[in-house]
Protein backbone atom coordinates (compact mmCIF):
# COMPACT_ATOMS: atom_id res chain seq x y z
CA UNK A 1 0.00 0.00 0.00
CA UNK A 2 1.21 3.19 -1.00
CA UNK A 3 1.91 5.85 2.15
CA UNK A 4 1.61 9.40 1.49
CA UNK A 5 4.96 11.13 3.54
CA UNK A 6 4.05 13.86 5.63
CA UNK A 7 4.01 17.72 4.38
CA UNK A 8 7.04 18.36 6.23
CA UNK A 9 8.94 16.04 4.35
CA UNK A 10 8.58 18.29 1.04
CA UNK A 11 9.51 21.40 3.08
CA UNK A 12 12.87 22.71 1.53
CA UNK A 13 15.73 21.94 4.04
CA UNK A 14 16.58 25.57 4.94
CA UNK A 15 12.80 26.86 5.07
CA UNK A 16 12.93 25.12 8.58
CA UNK A 17 15.99 27.32 9.76
CA UNK A 18 15.16 30.54 7.63
CA UNK A 19 11.69 31.19 8.41
CA UNK A 20 11.66 31.75 11.52
CA UNK A 21 14.65 34.47 11.23
CA UNK A 22 12.36 36.26 8.74
CA UNK A 23 8.82 36.00 10.11
CA UNK A 24 8.25 37.12 14.13
CA UNK A 25 5.88 35.26 16.31
CA UNK A 26 1.79 36.82 15.34
CA UNK A 27 1.19 39.59 17.70
CA UNK A 28 4.76 40.20 18.64
CA UNK A 29 6.56 43.60 17.86
CA UNK A 30 10.08 43.11 15.83
CA UNK A 31 12.65 42.15 18.12
CA UNK A 32 15.75 42.94 17.51
CA UNK A 33 16.50 39.28 16.08
CA UNK A 34 13.94 40.14 13.53
CA UNK A 35 15.70 43.44 12.39
CA UNK A 36 18.63 41.98 12.38
CA UNK A 37 17.31 39.27 10.21
CA UNK A 38 16.78 41.27 7.51
CA UNK A 39 20.00 43.34 7.38
CA UNK A 40 21.85 40.33 5.53
CA UNK A 41 18.50 40.06 3.48
CA UNK A 42 19.00 43.85 2.10
CA UNK A 43 22.30 43.66 1.60
CA UNK A 44 21.82 40.13 -0.44
CA UNK A 45 19.11 41.88 -2.76
CA UNK A 46 20.17 45.25 -3.14
CA UNK A 47 23.78 43.92 -3.07
CA UNK A 48 23.33 42.01 -5.87
CA UNK A 49 21.05 44.11 -7.77
CA UNK A 50 23.78 46.81 -8.03
CA UNK A 51 26.43 44.68 -9.14
CA UNK A 52 24.12 43.01 -11.71
CA UNK A 53 23.56 46.64 -13.31
CA UNK A 54 27.22 47.36 -14.18
CA UNK A 55 26.74 47.72 -17.39
CA UNK A 56 29.73 45.94 -18.86
CA UNK A 57 28.91 45.25 -22.31
CA UNK A 58 27.83 48.84 -22.91
CA UNK A 59 31.33 50.09 -20.66
CA UNK A 60 33.39 47.65 -22.98
CA UNK A 61 31.97 48.26 -26.47
CA UNK A 62 31.67 51.96 -25.63
CA UNK A 63 35.25 52.35 -25.44
CA UNK A 64 35.30 51.67 -29.00
CA UNK A 65 32.08 53.62 -30.40
CA UNK A 66 29.60 50.87 -30.28
CA UNK A 67 26.57 51.11 -28.38
CA UNK A 68 25.71 47.39 -27.89
CA UNK A 69 21.87 48.61 -27.50
CA UNK A 70 21.67 50.49 -30.80
CA UNK A 71 23.35 47.91 -33.12
CA UNK A 72 22.99 44.33 -34.17
CA UNK A 73 20.42 42.55 -32.04
CA UNK A 74 20.42 45.20 -29.25
CA UNK A 75 21.40 43.24 -26.56
CA UNK A 76 23.62 44.54 -24.29
CA UNK A 77 26.13 41.12 -23.80
CA UNK A 78 28.52 39.05 -24.56
CA UNK A 79 27.35 37.48 -27.87
CA UNK A 80 26.13 40.93 -29.62
CA UNK A 81 29.75 42.37 -28.79
CA UNK A 82 31.01 39.75 -30.15
CA UNK A 83 29.00 39.72 -32.95
CA UNK A 84 30.28 43.51 -33.90
CA UNK A 85 33.64 43.73 -32.33
CA UNK A 86 34.76 39.93 -32.66
CA UNK A 87 36.09 37.70 -29.84
CA UNK A 88 38.93 39.18 -28.41
CA UNK A 89 37.48 42.40 -27.73
CA UNK A 90 34.25 41.11 -26.52
CA UNK A 91 36.34 38.65 -23.86
CA UNK A 92 36.26 41.55 -21.27
CA UNK A 93 32.42 41.05 -21.63
CA UNK A 94 32.21 37.43 -21.03
CA UNK A 95 34.72 37.88 -17.85
CA UNK A 96 32.86 40.57 -16.58
CA UNK A 97 29.09 39.56 -16.86
CA UNK A 98 29.92 36.17 -15.25
CA UNK A 99 32.04 37.60 -12.45
CA UNK A 100 28.98 39.88 -11.48
CA UNK A 101 27.50 36.53 -10.97
CA UNK A 102 30.19 35.18 -8.88
CA UNK A 103 29.93 38.39 -6.73
CA UNK A 104 26.47 38.20 -5.68
CA UNK A 105 26.76 34.56 -4.95
CA UNK A 106 29.92 35.19 -2.88
CA UNK A 107 27.44 37.92 -1.02
CA UNK A 108 24.57 36.09 -0.92
CA UNK A 109 26.75 33.17 0.57
CA UNK A 110 28.60 35.30 3.33
CA UNK A 111 25.57 36.95 4.00
CA UNK A 112 23.94 33.73 5.09
CA UNK A 113 27.10 32.89 7.05
CA UNK A 114 28.56 31.29 4.26
CA UNK A 115 27.37 27.63 4.98
CA UNK A 116 28.42 25.11 2.65
CA UNK A 117 28.87 21.09 2.17
CA UNK A 118 32.18 19.54 1.93
CA UNK A 119 32.00 19.86 -1.57
CA UNK A 120 31.14 23.48 -2.04
CA UNK A 121 27.60 23.51 -2.24
CA UNK A 122 25.67 26.64 -0.61
CA UNK A 123 23.88 25.11 2.21
CA UNK A 124 21.29 26.12 5.48
CA UNK A 125 21.11 29.79 6.23
CA UNK A 126 23.18 30.38 3.43
CA UNK A 127 21.13 28.49 0.43
CA UNK A 128 17.87 31.32 0.14
CA UNK A 129 20.24 34.59 0.26
CA UNK A 130 22.77 32.97 -2.32
CA UNK A 131 19.39 32.72 -4.51
CA UNK A 132 18.28 36.10 -3.94
CA UNK A 133 21.68 37.71 -4.41
CA UNK A 134 22.10 36.09 -8.26
CA UNK A 135 18.36 36.81 -8.81
CA UNK A 136 18.81 40.22 -8.02
CA UNK A 137 22.19 40.49 -10.01
CA UNK A 138 20.01 38.96 -12.97
CA UNK A 139 17.14 41.54 -12.36
CA UNK A 140 20.14 44.12 -12.35
CA UNK A 141 21.78 42.85 -15.50
CA UNK A 142 18.59 42.71 -17.26
CA UNK A 143 17.17 46.06 -16.43
CA UNK A 144 20.33 47.78 -15.17
CA UNK A 145 19.68 51.19 -12.90
CA UNK A 146 23.28 52.61 -14.59
CA UNK A 147 22.01 51.81 -17.98
CA UNK A 148 18.69 53.11 -18.38
CA UNK A 149 17.13 50.25 -17.42
CA UNK A 150 18.09 48.11 -21.32
CA UNK A 151 19.94 45.19 -20.15
CA UNK A 152 20.48 41.10 -21.28
CA UNK A 153 19.65 38.17 -21.15
CA UNK A 154 21.43 37.75 -17.91
CA UNK A 155 22.81 34.14 -19.03
CA UNK A 156 26.20 34.51 -17.92
CA UNK A 157 25.44 36.32 -14.85
CA UNK A 158 23.15 32.84 -13.82
CA UNK A 159 25.99 30.76 -14.99
CA UNK A 160 28.10 32.95 -12.80
CA UNK A 161 26.14 32.62 -9.51
CA UNK A 162 25.67 28.92 -10.16
CA UNK A 163 29.15 28.57 -9.98
CA UNK A 164 29.35 29.62 -6.23
CA UNK A 165 25.94 27.70 -5.20
CA UNK A 166 26.63 24.72 -6.80
CA UNK A 167 30.09 23.94 -7.96
CA UNK A 168 30.51 20.35 -8.30
CA UNK A 169 27.36 20.63 -10.95
CA UNK A 170 28.83 24.33 -12.89
CA UNK A 171 32.45 22.50 -13.69
CA UNK A 172 30.93 18.88 -15.56
CA UNK A 173 28.08 22.03 -16.98
CA UNK A 174 30.87 23.31 -18.38
CA UNK A 175 32.71 19.70 -20.00
CA UNK A 176 29.06 19.77 -21.33
CA UNK A 177 28.90 22.78 -22.64
CA UNK A 178 32.85 22.13 -24.36
CA UNK A 179 31.98 19.08 -25.61
CA UNK A 180 28.41 20.28 -27.69
CA UNK A 181 30.58 23.33 -28.98
CA UNK A 182 33.20 20.97 -30.35
CA UNK A 183 30.29 18.79 -32.13
CA UNK A 184 28.43 21.53 -33.35
CA UNK A 185 31.02 24.35 -33.80
CA UNK A 186 28.26 26.81 -32.31
CA UNK A 187 29.25 28.13 -28.81
CA UNK A 188 25.62 29.12 -28.83
CA UNK A 189 24.43 25.69 -28.92
CA UNK A 190 27.06 24.12 -26.34
CA UNK A 191 26.14 27.64 -24.08
CA UNK A 192 22.67 26.52 -24.43
CA UNK A 193 23.52 22.78 -23.25
CA UNK A 194 25.45 23.95 -20.81
CA UNK A 195 22.65 26.05 -19.07
CA UNK A 196 20.39 23.56 -19.47
CA UNK A 197 22.27 20.54 -18.05
CA UNK A 198 23.08 22.66 -15.28
CA UNK A 199 19.52 21.71 -13.08
CA UNK A 200 20.15 18.54 -14.67
CA UNK A 201 23.37 17.96 -12.87
CA UNK A 202 22.65 19.96 -9.81
CA UNK A 203 20.39 17.15 -8.70
CA UNK A 204 22.95 14.91 -7.79
CA UNK A 205 24.40 17.11 -5.19
CA UNK A 206 22.15 18.97 -3.89
CA UNK A 207 17.83 18.84 -2.45
CA UNK A 208 15.30 19.31 -4.86
CA UNK A 209 14.21 22.42 -3.71
CA UNK A 210 17.26 24.11 -4.39
CA UNK A 211 16.99 22.59 -7.98
CA UNK A 212 13.53 24.13 -8.01
CA UNK A 213 15.00 28.03 -7.34
CA UNK A 214 17.66 27.18 -9.99
CA UNK A 215 14.60 26.47 -12.41
CA UNK A 216 12.84 29.71 -11.13
CA UNK A 217 16.30 31.73 -11.93
CA UNK A 218 16.05 29.89 -15.37
CA UNK A 219 12.90 30.95 -16.11
CA UNK A 220 13.97 34.66 -15.91
CA UNK A 221 16.37 34.20 -18.75
CA UNK A 222 13.33 32.34 -20.59
CA UNK A 223 11.47 35.77 -20.20
CA UNK A 224 14.22 37.67 -21.62
CA UNK A 225 14.80 35.98 -24.51
CA UNK A 226 10.81 35.96 -24.97
CA UNK A 227 11.05 39.44 -24.87
CA UNK A 228 13.36 39.71 -26.77
CA UNK A 229 12.03 37.86 -30.02
CA UNK A 230 8.54 39.84 -29.30
CA UNK A 231 10.55 43.30 -29.66
CA UNK A 232 11.93 41.92 -33.17
CA UNK A 233 8.39 40.93 -34.36
CA UNK A 234 7.82 44.45 -34.05
CA UNK A 235 7.90 46.72 -37.08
Amino acid sequence: MWRIAPRSAYLWRWNVTTLPLLVPPAGSPPGPSFVSSFVPLLVAVIGGYLLGSIPVAVLVAGRRGVDPREEGDRNPGFWNVRERLGARAAAPVFAGDMAKGVAAGLLGLVAGGAHTTALGVVAGPSVPLAYLAVGAAMLGHAWPVFAGFRGGRSVLTFAGGMAVICPPAFVPALAVLAVTRLATRSFALGARAGVFALPVLQLAFAPIGHVAATGALMCLIGLRFGQAALAARRP
